[in-house]
């Protein structure tokens, strides 16, 4: 399993990917993000699936943006080619995968600004090589281990919200994830795009790095608890009534 978290706020796109790789019963750490200059504007694309054809997928698509980056303007037309070369390896591998009993597999978030596009863009690209864009009404996609990482960003994420308290966000929906589930770990690789920048900024992150925000985060619920009203509880529990 994996975690890979895309947001997109009016103030810019976050992406956060854990490395941890699962091979039957092996586990190792590798990159799940990269960042791809397209003249000079840069895009990412974060994945989760089968390594073997993310890997060709994105060799694939580094040879296309290499032969025709200039055509790329808009976001869509990058996602639309990523998607293509999904497709293309589906038509090379798909098959011999099937026979050796694994599903060809990869979604993708894919996000960025090019040039004629007047806002940033964050897609979500599915095993057949279509898309759907990520915008103010979803605000988020997370793709992998998805379960525990929602909530918070349920309650609280809004197309409003800052980038620095979306960036928060976004680690705490990490946090909860990692310490729920032994499948996602550190480290992770945090990719920040802000507005109209034309440029992605890029952070590996340790555990030891966050440790002690997971800890303050874990004490703040805690201390939550002693703010919730407790007249609801007194009919059922003794101690609650005095």
């Amino acid at each position: 399993m994996t975690y890979c978290l895309g947001i997109t706020v009016k103030e810019g796109l976050i992406a956060i990917a854990d490395t941890r790789i699962t091979a039957g019963n092996e586990m190792y750490s590798n990159k799940k993000i990269s960042i791809h200059e397209i003249n000079k504007h840069s895009l990412f694309i974060m994945t989760a699936g089968l390594r073997s054809v993310r890997d060709k997928a994105v060799t694939y698509f580094n040879q296309k943006i290499e032969e025709e980056e200039s055509s790329y303007d808009y976001m869509f037309q990058a996602a639309t080619a990523f998607g293509q070369m999904l497709k293309k390896v589906a038509q090379e591998d798909r098959e011999a995968l099937e026979k050796e009993g694994y599903n060809f597999n990869l979604h993708a978030i894919v996000g960025g600004q090019m040039p004629k596009d007047s806002e940033h863009k964050l897609f979500l690209i599915f095993p057949e090589g279509n898309w759907i864009e990520i915008n103010d009404g979803l605000k988020y996609q997370i793709i992998g281990n998805s379960n525990y990482g929602k909530p918070l960003l349920n309650r609280n994420l809004s197309f409003e919200t800052p980038l620095k308290d979306a960036l928060k966000m976004g680690f705490l929906s990490f946090d909860a994830t990692q310490v729920s589930t032994n499948d996602v770990d550190y480290p992770i690789d945090v990719v920040v795009y802000e507005k109209d920048s034309f440029k992605a900024k890029e952070i590996r992150l340790h555990k030891e790095d966050m440790q002690k925000i997971s800890d303050e985060w874990n004490l703040a619920l805690r201390n939550s608890l002693e703010t919730i009203d407790e007249h609801w509880m007194k009919s059922l529990l003794t101690l609650a009534s005095k």
